[in-house]
C-alpha cells in the first residue's frame, strides 16, 4: 500500500537533515511513498525528483511561524499527505498549526539535535506539537528524556549512497590543487554550532603545505573569511560555497574535520565514513557514537590544538589515514528507511482506525 509523506523542514541547502530528506525522498520510492518537500528551498531543493513546495523560513519569529504555516496550509491541501515529517522543532510547530482547521493528520518530528540549553524548550513543544518523535542519535534521546519527553525513538542517521561524477584528479585540478597537496575537507554550514573560527585557529597550527576546503555557506561567512585572512591562511584555505557534488570533494580529499560544539548525528561524518575518509571531530553526543567503532580521531570541543595535532597526523600520513579509515563502520541507509517505514505505516494505520 502506498502512503503520501510529506517531509516539513526550513529549508534545503546545505545541512545534515536536509541531506537526509534529500535521501528518504528518493529511497522512499522502494519503499510506497509518494513523497513531497515544503521547505524555504535551497540548492538540495533544486534537485529533487518529487513535488517541492515554497515555505519562507520561520526564523523564529512568531510573524514568520504564522506565515510559514499558511504556505505549508497551502501544500497539505495540494498534495493531501497521509502522514507528516517534520524535521526539527521550528517545523512541528509550524506543520501543526498549519493543520488548523483542515484534517488533522500524524506528525513525526525527526528531532536533529539542539544546544544543551535548549532541550527543556524543545521537549516543551514537541509534547504538543508530535504524535511521535524520533531522535537521529540515542545520547539526543537520553537528554529529551532528561527535559521530560517520554520514550523518544532512536533511528540513527544513515548516508544515502553516492557515487562520485569525477575522478580524484579531475577534482583537485579545477581546484588548483596539486595531487601531492594534503587537502581536509569541512562540510558545515557556517553558523555558530559548527565552529568554523575553532577550526580557521587550529589550522593555522598546522603549519605544513595543506590546503583547507570549507563546503557550505552561511551567516558567518564573511567573518570567517576576514578571520583567515588575519591568522595568514590565503591560499591554504578555501571558502567552496555551497555544493551540490559531495560525493566528489570526499573523493579528492584526504581528510574531514568537524569542530561543531554540538551534534545530533552529523551526516558529513557518516559520509566520510562511506567514502572511506577518516574523520576528525570534536567528541560530542552523535559524534562520538559515530565513531565509536572507530573510523575517525575524537578531540575536545573547543580545543584548536588537539584539532590540529590530530590533523596534522593524519595529513602526514597516508598509512596512519588508511587504518584508521578502514575501521569505520558504515551507517545503512536500507536499514534506516525500514526503521521509518515500519513507523509511518503504523502512524497512519492509527490515525486511520
Amino acid at each position: 500500500m502506498g502512503v503520501r509523506v510529506l517531509h516539513v523542514i526550513s529549508e534545503m541547502g546545505t545541512g545534515g537533515a536536509e541531506a537526509l530528506v534529500a535521501g528518504m525522498t528518493m529511497a522512499g520510492r522502494d519503499f510506497g511513498w509518494d513523497s513531497a518537500v515544503a521547505s524555504g528551498g535551497g540548492h538540495r531543493a533544486d534537485a529533487l525528483r518529487v513535488p517541492h513546495f515554497a515555505v519562507p523560513p520561520a526564523r523564529r519569529s512568531a510573524t514568520g511561524v504564522v506565515r510559514a504555516a499558511l504556505a505549508t496550509k497551502s501544500a497539505y491541501r495540494e498534495f493531501r499527505p497521509d502522514v507528516v515529517v517534520a524535521h526539527n522543532v521550528g517545523a512541528s510547530a509550524v506543520a501543526r498549526l498549519a493543520m488548523l482547521p483542515l484534517r488533522r493528520v500524524p506528525v513525526l518530528t525527526v528531532f536533529h539535535g539542539v544546544s544543551s540549553t535548549d532541550y527543556t524548550k524543545a521537549a516543551k513543544v514537541l509534547r504538543r506539537t508530535s504524535d511521535s518523535v524520533v531522535t537521529v542519535a540515542a545520547a539526543t534521546a537520553d537528554r529529551l528524556c532528561e527535559a521530560g519527553l517520554s520514550k523518544p525513538a532512536v533511528i540513527r542517521n544513515a548516508a544515502f549512497p553516492q557515487t562520485p561524477r569525477v575522478d580524484r584528479y579531475t577534482v583537485r585540478a579545477a581546484l588548483g590543487v596539486p595531487d601531492d597537496v594534503p587537502v581536509a575537507l569541512c562540510l558545515a554550514r557556517m553558523e555558530p554550532q559548527k565552529r568554523h573560527d575553532v577550526l580557521l585557529d587550529a589550522w593555522a597550527m598546522v603549519g605544513r603545505d595543506a590546503v583547507l576546503w570549507l563546503a557550505g555557506d552561511g551567516s558567518l561567512r564573511p567573518a570567517l573569511e576576514r578571520r583567515a585572512h588575519e591568522l595568514g591562511l590565503d591560499g591554504r584555505v578555501r571558502f567552496l560555497g555551497n555544493r551540490s557534488d559531495v560525493a566528489d570533494l570526499l573523493t579528492a580529499a584526504d581528510v574531514t574535520v568537524l569542530t561543531s560544539d554540538w551534534e545530533g548525528m552529523p551526516i558529513a561524518v557518516l559520509e566520510s565514513l562511506a567514502a572511506g575518509r577518516p574523520v576528525v571531530a570534536t567528541d560530542v553526543d552523535g559524534v562520538r557514537e559515530a565513531l565509536t567503532d572507530g573510523g575517525g580521531v575524537v578531540v575536545p570541543r573547543g580545543e584548536p590544538r588537539a584539532v590540529a595535532d590530530a590533523l596534522r597526523a593524519l595529513l602526514s600520513d597516508a598509512d596512519i589515514r588508511a587504518t584508521v579509515a578502514v575501521a569505520g563502520t558504515e551507517h545503512d541507509g536500507q536499514t534506516l528507511m525500514k526503521s521509518y517505514d515500519e513507523l509511518l505505516r503504523t502512524m497512519v494505520d492509527g490515525g486511520r482506525r
